[in-house]
């Protein structure tokens, strides 16, 4: 639809948490997004540590922890999509989606800004979208001046223009399935759907545990 405001918030949300649905109602009220479609990323079995979900588990907790929110969408693309998937891939296929009229809007953690640099056709994507910074409150602000002689002024502009300040979440996912591994309780961290889905199917238990 002409003039939409689409913004695709990728991540593993393994399991999705408070921390995540928080941080993404406030960037679409700053962006002023008419959507906001969480993609969860293909990554490997092996990667990382204390137990993981299966990728239909992770599908089922974000459809779940999100129901209330009638902006928010999830999507599978990048699971069903072969490997290896690059954002600007994703980014392509929703504006096809959506149309050219829509402004794509990808959200990024403050914390990845120097990371960017090593993304594929990080420059075609900044041109294709808008990467959007969510700069957490009590943090250092993104300085993207650095890359400005990688990029081009035009672009460092577009990337500051784009930093938004979200609330800053105490709670990552691989704190939550350790603490789970631990048997220790993480409701408070949770959706209430979530929390029971987890408990339901006996996700993240060490096999001492099962």
């Amino acid at each position: 639809m002409l003039g939409q405001k689409i913004a695709l918030f990728g991540g593993t949300f393994d399991p999705v948490h408070l921390g995540h649905v928080s941080v993404a109602a406030e960037a679409a009220e700053q962006i002023g997004a008419d959507k906001v479609i969480f993609i969860p990323a293909k990554r490997s079995p092996l990667k990382g540590f204390f137990p993981k979900s299966a990728d239909k588990h992770r599908l089922a907790m974000i459809a779940l922890a999100i129901a209330e929110n009638d902006k928010f969408e999830v999507s599978d693309f990048e699971l069903n999509k072969p490997a290896p998937s690059y954002t600007l891939e994703t980014v392509r296929m929703f504006q096809s989606d959506y149309g050219s009229g829509c402004s794509i809007y990808w959200l990024v953690g403050a914390d990845g800004v120097n990371d960017l640099q090593h993304w594929y056709a990080v420059e075609q994507l900044i041109d294709t979208c808008n990467l959007c910074t969510m700069w957490r409150a009590g943090c250092e602000a993104p300085d993207y001046s650095k890359f400005e002689k990688l990029w081009g002024r035009r672009r460092v502009e577009k990337l500051h223009r784009n930093i938004i300040q979200t609330p800053l979440v105490e709670v990552s996912s691989t704190e939550i399935r350790r603490r789970l591994a631990a048997g220790a309780d993480v409701s408070d961290l949770l959706h209430p759907a979530v929390a029971e889905y987890i408990r339901r199917h006996g996700l993240y238990l060490t096999k001492e545990r099962l």
